[in-house]
This record gives structure tokens, C-alpha cells and sequence, in this order.
């Protein structure tokens, strides 16, 4: 196992007993704690997420560690981008005091058995299309919550079902946790940031560009009162015709439940998964 050493002025810790130590000394020192959990990469939304961190915690904690199980065999968990060193680079230039860099033995060890199933809000829409994606997610993030125990855990609303999975897992496995969702970052275009970004071409990019601008319509539609189906195939026709490949789904939800809706009583999602070449982009707004 690698030692724990400083970069910079950011503290990077390679074992659990090395975060929860660090933690125990922030704690005796009277100080809040909070925790990013990424899988590197880092760009502006991530280190958005420990910047604002400083509004709810003294000390900022972000890990990072590429998640084998929630990759299906057939998706890019081992062309997945891993660039720590210049992502810890980046966290001791928010300010960020410290970074969790497991490793997969240090995370799931020899005759590790145990998964966490979140039932209902995980089910549609990314359960749908990934199944096997939540089961990972909940799973790494309730060891991450485990194993920190921050005061708060930042998550970023791009990936808005998985706040919501996040969300009811805490509250239904008692987690001594606030967990905050802060809004998607956009490039200048409006796309929303996201490390798989790095596989578009520059004229993927150009066609990405067009799927905020989709949802944004859509909701401006709703609002206006506008037919639910018809804006959903008029949006699915804009995409497609944006020269996306497919669509795996593109969604007006109820944003608490991502349920269908028959009304506008409640608060609403529209919520996108669609390919391009090779990546998969998400995005979703509210309406």
C-alpha cells in the first residue's frame, strides 16, 4: 500500500484508517467536515462542488477513485480517464485539505459480499438503461459516507437521479449526513460539464451543444403550458436531428420521484440520456 504523503498543501490518503484519522483531528479541533466523492478526472463542476463545500464546512475532503462496480462489461471502465495526479494538482488549488485516493483492494477486499439497493427513485429512466449502475453507485457512496462521516457531502445536480438515490439512501440507512445538490456547470456553449467530454470530437461537441438547448426549450415550453407529449417528440426530433445517434431516453418526471407525471401538480424533470459516436451524455433541467 502506498504511503500518505502532502502535495502542495493538500494532505492525499491511501487507507481508511489514514481519512478517518485525518477526520478524528479535524473533529478535535471543533471543525465541520465535508466530502466530494468524484472519480477524477476533475474538471470546474468538480471543483465547484469543493469550493462551494466552504460554505457548509471548514474542512474539505474530496476522493477520488475510479468505481469498477458500477461499469457494465461492455462500458468504458478501463478507458475511463485517470489523471490523479494533476486532479490533486487541481483540489490544493481550491483549497481543498485533503484527498481520499483508495485503491480497489482498499475499497472492496478479498471476500468482500455486501451491496446496497435502492429501490423506486433508481429504478426508471438510468436503471432502465444501466441496471447494474446504481447498485455500484450506492454501494461506494455508503462506504465513502461510512468510512468519512463528513457533516455534508456535496453531489452535483448533471447527475440528478443519482442525487436523489443518494438522498433517500441516507435517509433510510440513518447516515449522520447533509447531503447538498448544487446546480450542473456548463461550458460556454450550456453543455453540462462532464469527464466522458474528453471523448467528443470537435464536431461531437458542436452536436452535445444542442442538447441543453433541447431541455431548456422544453421547460420553457411547459411552463408556457404546452402538450407534455408533444414537447417530449418534438425534443426527441431536435436531438436526433442534431446528429445524436440514439436516445435512451428523454423524460418529463416528477423531479422528487422521477415518476411519470399526468399533470403539472409537481415539480418537474426533463431528464436526457442520449449517444453520440461513442459517449453517452446526460443532462437534465428543471420545469
Amino acid at each position: 500500500m502506498k504511503a500518505d504523503l502532502r502535495m502542495e498543501s493538500i494532505q492525499v490518503l491511501r487507507s481508511v484508517s489514514a481519512l478517518r484519522e485525518f477526520v478524528a483531528l479535524q473533529r478535535g479541533k471543533g471543525l465541520r467536515v465535508g466530502l466530494v466523492p468524484t472519480m477524477g478526472a476533475l474538471h470546474e463542476g468538480h471543483l465547484t462542488l469543493v469550493r462551494e463545500g466552504f460554505g457548509h464546512a471548514d474542512v474539505m475532503i474530496a476522493t477520488i477513485f475510479v468505481n469498477p462496480t458500477q461499469f457494465a462489461p461492455t462500458e468504458d471502465f478501463a478507458a475511463y480517464p485517470r489523471t490523479q495526479e494533476d486532479d490533486i494538482r487541481k483540489l490544493s488549488q481550491t483549497g481543498a485539505q485533503a484527498v481520499f485516493c483508495p485503491d480497489a483492494s482498499e475499497m472492496y477486499p478479498q471476500g468482500f459480499s455486501t451491496s446496497v439497493s435502492v429501490k423506486g427513485v433508481s429504478e426508471p429512466l438510468e436503471g432502465e438503461s444501466r441496471p447494474h449502475f446504481f447498485g455500484g453507485v450506492a454501494t461506494v457512496v455508503t462506504k465513502l459516507l461510512l468510512q468519512a462521516l463528513p457533516d455534508v457531502a456535496l453531489f452535483g445536480e448533471k447527475d440528478y437521479q443519482q442525487l436523489q438515490v443518494i438522498k433517500r439512501l441516507v435517509i433510510d440507512l440513518d447516515i449522520p449526513v447533509k447531503i447538498i445538490g448544487v446546480a450542473t456547470v456548463r461550458d460556454r456553449d450550456g453543455l453540462a460539464l462532464s469527464s466522458r467530454n474528453a471523448y467528443l470530437t470537435q464536431e461531437q461537441m458542436k452536436s452535445a451543444a444542442v442538447l441543453n438547448r433541447v431541455l431548456f426549450d422544453m421547460a420553457d415550453q411547459i411552463r408556457d403550458g404546452g402538450d407534455l407529449g408533444a414537447i417530449r417528440q418534438a425534443g426527441m426530433e431536435r436531438i436526433m436531428a442534431a446528429g445524436f445517434d440514439s436516445i435512451d431516453y428523454l423524460e418529463i418526471r416528477d423531479a422528487s420521484t422521477l415518476m411519470p407525471v399526468d399533470g403539472r401538480n409537481n415539480a418537474l424533470r426533463i431528464l436526457v440520456a442520449a449517444k453520440i459516436g461513442k459517449t453517452r451524455l446526460i443532462d437534465n433541467v428543471a420545469a
